[in-house]
């Protein structure tokens, strides 16, 4: 049997050989003689069973109890323990949480001004090593940095440790490091539900209210069913998630449907200071005008007529009412400079700003006023707070939208202001990034099921 294998085997490399197109049968074939050698071979071999067996034993010392304690004592165990600064903390408090003692550290962090920020507010995430399971040998806070600008961006690290017998405290900032997620959900009764549900942070949340502001009417025009895809960025300091802000940084990609309608938005930097939110079409989600002088609220009386609530008699309503607690920030819906600044009858305190020659803006009710007659104000920025100063019977903001003196529906304005597209030099560049971020909505989307054309 095993000749007549061999002959097989060299027949078939003598065929290969001429046909390069048979090497892999023939290697299957060389596979299948081999496995057929093998069975003609095995009986042969005697049977272990049979064989001589031999056991060998050798004794192993294994050292003593106490030799090994001293061994273990030989090795610096580092342990280190996480938490976060509470607003009550004192240097023992916030030790013993971290399972330290240490009077000489306590003492330290109460009177080294560096080290004393530990204990300035709250929600910074600290962690300590220790040496000897007690005694402090490092501890590192890490914190949001002193200039918000750069909140989604860098971070403080503020490090105390004990060198040479000596502690030692230092304050720099270091750059957070970015990681990209992807989150969706569907409307059932909010939007900070839905995103809840779908396990986003709030502040994601609040940027898409922001971003398609101009878009949607997020007090009105929110419907059950709406569903929204979003891609974003998730902060980490040191490599451990950041705890203020959610731990979110900025919205990279968003798509949301409205009531059938498909609104896109994806961050782009166009040019030095034009950085922002742009349309699948090239054109900027800024428009002149916010839709909403407050990040959230609700309308509690729109832009019609109505029964005066002091006064007992129907008459216009030239604004548009929105219902918050008071003290929520008030913010101007446009650039401009602010005309007036005060008390004014029936309005309480209120603030006017003019935009351009045509446009001005009211503000009234408020229970704080943030800006001054003469004053540069900037879209988003803070002009008050919401009160009930006035003929008021509550908490609220009274807006206003004038055109050449004639009041207008301030609800109409946002989306009937224009929007400047990107130039050409940018549209190539914001292509690539649309294709790549489009990608990834995608993938965000298929987890809510829904898929619709946009308009």
């Amino acid at each position: 049997m095993i000749d007549t294998l061999e002959n097989w085997r060299a027949k078939a490399l003598a065929a290969g050989t001429r046909h390069r197109r048979l090497l892999v049968s023939v290697a299957a074939l060389l596979m299948a003689g081999s496995a057929f050698t093998a069975f003609g071979i095995a009986p042969l071999l005697p049977d272990a069973a049979t064989l001589p067996r031999q056991l060998v034993s050798e004794s192993v010392a294994t050292p003593g109890l106490e030799q090994q304690l001293e061994s273990l004592a030989s090795v610096d165990l580092n342990l280190r323990r996480g938490t976060v600064t509470r607003a009550a903390d004192t240097p023992e408090a916030l030790l013993a949480r971290l399972g330290v003692s240490d009077a000489a550290a306590a003492s330290f962090i109460r009177r080294d001004p560096l080290a004393r920020r530990l204990l300035q507010g709250r929600g910074k995430l600290i962690q300590a090593s220790t040496a000897d399971g007690s005694s402090l040998q490092q501890l590192v806070a890490r914190f949001s940095p002193d200039d918000n600008t750069r909140l989604n961006s860098h971070f403080s690290r503020l490090t105390i440790e004990r060198s040479a017998g000596q502690w030692q405290s230092r304050l720099e900032t270091a750059a957070l490091e970015a990681t990209t997620r992807l989150g969706s959900g569907t409307i059932r009764s909010s939007l900070f539900a839905a995103t809840d549900d779908a396990g986003l942070p709030d502040a994601v949340a609040s940027q898409m209210a922001e971003i398609f502001s101009t878009d949607i009417d997020f007090h009105r025009e929110l419907r059950k069913g709406d569903t929204f895809s979003v891609v974003y960025e998730a902060l980490t300091a040191d490599g451990e998630p950041v705890p203020w802000n959610d731990g979110a940084g900025r919205v990279i990609a968003a798509e949301f449907v409205n009531n059938g309608r498909v609104h896109h938005a994806v961050w782009f930097a166009s040019g030095p200071g034009q950085n922002g939110y742009f349309g699948l079409d090239g054109r900027s989600k800024r428009r002149a005008f916010l839709a909403s002088p407050m990040e959230f609220s609700r309308v509690t009386s729109g832009f019609a007529m109505r029964f005066h609530p002091i006064k007992q008699t129907w008459r216009a309503h030239l604004g548009v009412d929105y219902g918050a607690p008071k003290g929520t920030p008030v913010r101007s819906v446009g650039d401009g400079h602010v005309e007036f600044s005060g008390w004014q009858n029936g309005y309480g305190n209120v603030v006017l700003v003019q935009h351009g020659n045509e446009h001005s803006t009211l503000y009234a009710h408020l229970s704080r006023i943030d800006v001054k007659k003469g004053q540069r104000v900037e879209q988003g920025q803070h002009v008050g707070a919401v009160g009930s100063t006035g003929w008021s019977t509550g908490p609220h903001l009274h807006f206003e939208f004038r055109i050449k003196g004639a009041h207008q529906d301030p609800l109409r304005i946002a989306k009937a202001s224009e929007s400047a597209p990107l130039d050409a030099a940018a549209r190539e560049r914001f292509a690539a990034v649309t294709r790549t971020v489009q990608t990834k909505l995608d993938v965000a989307e298929s987890l809510v099921g829904v898929r619709l054309q946009p308009e």
